[in-house]
């Protein structure tokens, strides 16, 4: 059976930092690494800038077409691949969570949207103008990168945050027509759901824990994401299982006990209503 690898930054640099960042252009990138276009996950976090080239980029089962002028960000533990053309070109950043958090005391990279896994989706279309910003802040991360100035790691980690405002701010999303209110009260259920979803499944658990009714929680989510508390927890664990299937690391029973399934039988039984086969029939199509 086939394995799907977790990679770490080790695997793509041997510079002085090797353990928290790197960067380069994606041409060069696929020169030693041409192996990233099957699927995979890793340990850290994910930015990438195309600039001319075509194909599709698959992340957590879902398939998006490549184009220029479009930027891709992924998370520590999501499964992507990738189908590219033979012109494409841009840049791609890796980056870990300690080195952003050491520099950054008083902010938190889950503020920004695309770090919020309920209402994360992984590509962004570039706006004209927004273009020429983000390519000088790579090219100003890869001079960094490849020479000894001074202060190199203060300025690599501004420039890596100044880069996240400005994908930000072409990021569509939802928040902009929400209120605060209801925004937080999604982002405390987000971190919740992120600890408990094993094996909490019931949504009456999260609405007290959140000190508020379950029929207002399901209102927020409705308003907010147009799904009630119930299909969130839903997706969220069947997400999490199909990664475990596509690693191939586990049997199904395993899964069915990780994921807080009282037996094999019913986490399948539940797992063909979400996604319309059984898990053997899913590994088998990733295959």
């Amino acid at each position: 059976m086939k394995n799907y690898p977790i990679y770490e930054i080790q695997k793509f640099n041997c510079n002085e930092f090797q353990d928290e960042v790197y960067v380069n252009t994606f041409k060069k990138h696929l020169v030693k690494n041409s192996f990233v276009e099957k699927s995979h996950s890793h340990n850290f976090y994910l930015v990438v800038f195309f600039t001319s080239g075509s194909g599709k980029h698959t992340v957590d089962f879902e398939t998006y077409t490549i184009s220029p002028n479009t930027v891709f960000i992924l998370q520590p533990g999501q499964i992507h691949s990738w189908e590219l053309s033979e012109d494409i070109d841009g840049y791609i950043l890796f980056y870990t969570h300690t080195f952003y958090h050491l520099h950054f005391a008083t902010k938190r990279m889950e503020q920004y949207p695309f770090f919020k896994s309920l209402t994360n989706h992984p590509k962004v279309e570039l706006q004209r103008n927004a273009t020429t910003k983000i390519g000088d802040y790579f090219n100003e991360l890869i001079s960094e990168y490849q020479h000894h100035f001074q202060y190199k790691l203060d300025k690599m980690k501004t420039l890596i945050d100044l880069l996240l405002i400005e994908i930000t701010r072409n990021y569509q999303t939802t928040e902009t027509h929400q209120s605060s209110t209801y925004q937080q009260k999604l982002a405390q259920f987000e971190k919740l759901l992120e600890i408990h979803y094993k094996t909490e499944k019931a949504p009456i658990f999260y609405a007290n824990q959140l000190h508020i009714s379950l029929k207002h929680l399901n209102r927020i989510s409705k308003e907010v994401l147009n799904q009630t508390v119930t299909e969130i927890i839903r997706r969220r664990v069947i997400l999490e299982s199909k990664r475990m299937l596509t690693l191939r690391q586990f049997s199904i029973s395993e899964i069915a006990h990780a994921l807080g399934f009282e037996s094999a039988s019913y986490f399948s039984k539940q797992f063909k209503i979400q996604t319309g086969m059984q898990p053997k029939e899913f590994v088998k199509n990733t295959l």
